[in-house]
């Protein structure tokens, strides 16, 4: 099935190269300018800082895309990834376009789980056991896995959201299928009282799955086995020494880490949980935070009055999401001037359907 109807997937063409970082950068505020209403600018809370100067409204992939649909500018750019531009493209109006900078600019996590998969996962699973199975996917993933869950009566969970929906499916069915990031939903289910023996991992790459029959009748939650490689290279290890070097320090860490580090730090919550807490915390306090580095150097800078450093001593990149940079963003503007963007991104109507069933059923529940 194809997604995307009419949509030129045409890589960055800048003939300038030899444009320093300043002249690329006075060119994007000249066309933003000129261009006006015209267009609107995402920033997700991961790109560089440069990005995010250009950007209209910065934050989370859902609460960028709901942005969006408020707005009446002809072209929104998003400056994000793949499955962010699609939410964006299904909240927004008919005679909107959504731009990726960068059709590259996918989502490790997100590629982890494909809709032949998730297909194939479903049927093995339901073969195994006759109890009710509400399936349930981290907005982080395809619009084509959005479709399924919305076609499967179920929701899309962020994670803001993930304990009350997780909720909500548990009372809808007997068993959650959880995907594609396996440390989002066993940190979620584990708070919400679900022992870590009644989940299990399906693994699509082992033959079904790697788990028995046995296995799924017994298990309340089937987590998927994708992770973020961001968030799953923070270690317990980082925590305990950042705790023996510095008591003082509060270690905050985003939920897509894995089980052993969200035990071990002292506080775990969403990209928006994290700036806010971080943004009301007293004067001379310490913080060690677990996510994108982009996001905790801007912190740091944001709020001197406060210690922020990364809970890692490696550089904690979302390669991804950093492959929009400005020469590539503005050949978008650029298209955008000359009344032939490149880089739309259209979900078709019939994936758009069930989808935005999903997104409406998680809007209400939350």
């Amino acid at each position: 099935m194809n997604i995307y109807e009419n949509e030129q997937d045409h890589l960055p063409k800048i003939s300038e190269a030899e444009l320093s970082d300043e002249q690329v950068m006075e060119e994007l505020h000249a066309i933003r300018e000129e261009l006006g209403d015209k267009l609107v600018v995402l920033g997700h809370h991961y790109q560089q800082d440069d990005v995010i100067s250009l950007a209209d409204h910065t934050g989370d992939s859902l609460q960028l895309a709901r942005e969006a649909a408020k707005l009446d500018a002809e072209y929104i750019i998003f400056c994000g990834v793949h499955f962010m531009a699609e939410t964006a493209d299904m909240l927004s109006a008919p005679h909107q376009k959504v731009i990726l900078p960068d059709m590259n600019a996918g989502c490790t996590m997100a590629d982890m789980a494909n809709r032949v998969e998730i297909d194939r996962a479903w049927e093995n699973i339901k073969k195994a056991t006759s109890a009710k199975i509400t399936p349930i996917t981290y907005i982080n993933c395809s619009a084509l896995l959005k479709d399924f869950v919305g076609a499967n009566d179920g929701a899309i969970c962020t994670s803001s959201n993930a304990k009350k929906v997780i909720e909500w499916a548990l009372e809808h069915g007997e068993k959650l299928l959880f995907f594609p990031d396996q440390h989002l939903g066993r940190n979620t289910c584990f708070d919400l009282g679900i022992p870590l023996d009644e989940m299990i991992v399906y693994n699509p790459n082992m033959q079904n799955g790697g788990v028995t029959p046995e296995q799924i009748q017994k298990a309340k939650v089937i987590l998927w086995y994708g992770y973020c490689s961001v968030h799953q290279g923070f270690t317990k290890a980082q925590v305990e020494q950042i705790k023996k070097d510095d008591p003082e320090t509060t270690v905050i860490v985003h939920p897509e880490c894995s089980f052993d580090v969200v035990q071990a730090a002292d506080m775990d919550g969403s990209t928006s949980h994290i700036i806010n807490t971080v943004k009301n915390a007293p004067a001379g306090s310490k913080w060690a935070i677990g996510t994108e580095i982009n996001l905790v150097n801007r912190l740091a800078n944001e709020f001197s009055d406060k210690k922020i450093v990364s809970l890692s001593p490696y550089q904690c990149l979302c390669a991804t999401m950093y492959r929009v940079r400005p020469r590539w963003l503005l050949e978008s503007f650029r298209s955008i001037k000359r009344g032939e963007p490149i880089n739309v991104i259209s979900v078709s109507e019939e994936v758009k359907k069930n989808s935005l069933k999903a997104l409406e059923r998680m809007l209400k529940i939350s």
